[in-house]
């Protein structure tokens, strides 16, 4: 007989929707770790229960194609509340596909969200008092790309 207690299952809670826009490409070439890719960040919105923030320009998604069906993607950028708040977000993903796929949404066109896996694990730090418990949570969330922005759901993991 076990003396610990069973642990319940985590459960989401709706964080946000985001909509990322996003600029050209910039392509890095092929290393020694897979294709490398920058993707500059130009703006868009993030909206939540009772808030909504800016995404402001000068971010960046700095991407590693691995092979013909999985990226991983690693975005940084930084939100200002409608408050005036600041929070840095770092957003770590899995995109992945069938090869035909992915290799149309590399070259920037539209693709069925549905035909493709986008998982994410954002993060957030920030100075601001009333919003320090985002950085003491986990969260996580999903995505779709579009030609010019991505959209995203984050949930926090509770």
């Amino acid at each position: 007989m076990s003396d610990h207690l069973p642990l319940a299952a985590p459960s989401l809670k709706f964080f946000a929707d985001l909509r990322v826009e996003v600029g050209t490409p910039q392509e890095v070439g092929r290393t020694a770790h897979g294709l490398r890719r920058l993707i500059p960040i130009l703006g868009g919105t993030a909206i939540g229960e009772g808030w909504s923030a800016r995404v402001l320009p000068g971010g960046a998604d700095f991407q590693l194609i691995v092979n013909e069906r999985l990226s991983e993607l690693d975005a940084r950028y930084v939100l200002e509340t409608d408050g005036g708040d600041l929070i840095y977000v770092q957003n770590r993903a899995v995109r992945s596909g069938p090869e035909e796929v992915i290799a149309r949404l590399v070259r920037g066109e539209p693709v069925d969200p549905a035909h493709v896996y986008f998982r994410c694990s954002p993060s957030f730090e920030t100075a601001s008092p009333a919003l320090s418990w985002i950085a003491e949570r986990m969260f996580v969330g999903a995505g779709a790309r579009y030609p010019d922005t991505v959209a995203m759901r984050f949930f926090e993991l509770r």
